[in-house]
């Protein structure tokens, strides 16, 4: 009688295993200060949103494209988020201002830390890129596009806090580290 009982546990223990491990292959965790990160964009939050002459006009489509990234989803839009920062935003964007410049590097550098992260991810085949990540980031680099280089950096700067909260949202394991 004992063993039969002996496979149903071992199946039983097998279920929990695998159920927890998809939910881990969606997570990339990314240690980083975060609070820090926030702390160099609300120092030049203001400066860089009075630059910003579209007011009307999002980049990030606001918040409602970036909720409703499914958790499989998260690190692939991470990753392209990551590199459109780097990539277009930070190269785009011209600082005369040496305190702005240097809160800019700062977080610049914090992304460079972050995409190394993310890439390590997928190395592990931990982070999958889906038609809906694929769209979402299609979106924002659409309307980056469609305005003039400078002015979508700054804009896109101006809403560093959107990104910045969902990287916190979605990728922290409830530490600020």
């Amino acid at each position: 009688m004992k063993v039969q009982g002996v496979p149903l546990w071992l199946l039983g223990i097998a279920f929990v295993l695998c159920s927890g491990h998809p939910r881990g292959l969606r997570r990339c965790p990314i240690s980083m200060d975060m609070r820090h990160l926030q702390e160099s964009f609300q120092d030049i939050q203001r400066a860089i949103q009075a630059n910003d002459t579209f007011q009307n006009i999002t980049i990030l489509s606001a918040l409602d494209s970036l909720q409703g990234i499914k958790m499989l989803d998260v690190c692939c839009v991470t990753r392209s988020l990551l590199a459109f920062y780097m990539d277009k935003v930070f190269k785009d964007h011209q600082e005369p201002d040496p305190h702005i410049l240097r809160r800019i590097s700062s977080i610049a550098n914090s992304f460079l830390y972050m995409q190394k992260t993310v890439q390590q991810c997928q190395v592990q085949r931990q982070c999958p890129c889906r038609e809906e990540a694929t769209n979402v980031t299609k979106i924002i680099h659409n309307n980056y596009n469609q305005l003039e280089a400078r002015v979508a950096a700054i804009k896109s700067l101006g809403e560093l806090n959107v990104f910045l909260a969902w990287i916190s949202e979605n990728h922290q394991d409830g530490s600020a580290a």
